[in-house]
């Protein structure tokens, strides 16, 4: 019920003739309004609950099972920084996108990666923010991260020139697709400035 308050003040499902429940309270309203204002506080938040819940599965009462005098492995453990919010942030691009490649189709999440439009290192405001992110296959996502692809404001990829004049397979890979219109996700449109911000400080035009 408190989902369906929440979405009685989504203009996304309100405009389709959907109403939601009429029982939205000024609480409810906030809520919605906080999460809108700015997303990354939102997930990160949410994160932050998630892994205390997580830490309780790790209490004394599961110690024992650890206590042995053989702790041998044969596989190695490392310690590796890791990128908060990222798995939320895919999982939230990838569904709005509806499990595809924006650019190809392709429909097997295993190669389709949540790319950032303004990278990850330049802007820590916008890393978890879902119109900040492109569904797109390993391949195309390579690509547009080093700047050989980019997207226009009308929503039609560019290609840089530099791989106008390559191989046969880059020209069906990624070539035939300049001018080509986006799968426009279902929510969390591309930032216009993002992608303005791409344009002019990630893709090599020549």
């Amino acid at each position: 019920m408190k989902c369906c308050n929440l979405a009685s003040l989504d203009p996304r499902i309100t405009e389709t003739g959907r109403v939601g429940l009429k029982g939205a309270s000024k609480a409810d309203r906030a809520i919605w309004e906080e999460a809108n204002r700015d997303w990354s506080l939102l997930l990160n938040e949410s994160i932050d609950v998630i892994e205390a819940l997580n830490a309780t599965l790790f209490d004394s009462t599961n110690v024992a099972a650890f206590e042995s005098p053989d702790y041998s492995v044969d596989d190695h453990f490392v310690t590796a920084k890791t990128r908060k919010g990222q798995q939320l942030f895919r999982q939230t691009v990838l569904t709005s996108y509806g499990n595809q490649c924006c650019i190809t189709g392709l429909k097997e999440p295993k190669l389709i990666v949540a790319s950032h439009i303004i990278p990850w290192q330049k802007d820590k405001t916008h890393r978890l923010n879902p119109h900040n992110g492109l569904a797109l296959n390993a391949l195309h996502d390579r690509a547009f991260d080093q700047g050989l692809i980019t997207v226009d404001d009308d929503m039609t990829v560019r290609v840089s020139n530099k791989l106008k004049q390559q191989d046969q397979y880059t020209q069906k890979a990624i070539v035939k697709f300049h001018g080509e219109g986006l799968i426009l996700p279902e929510r969390f449109m591309p930032n216009p400035e993002f992608l303005q911000y791409h344009r002019e400080n990630v893709f090599i035009a020549n």
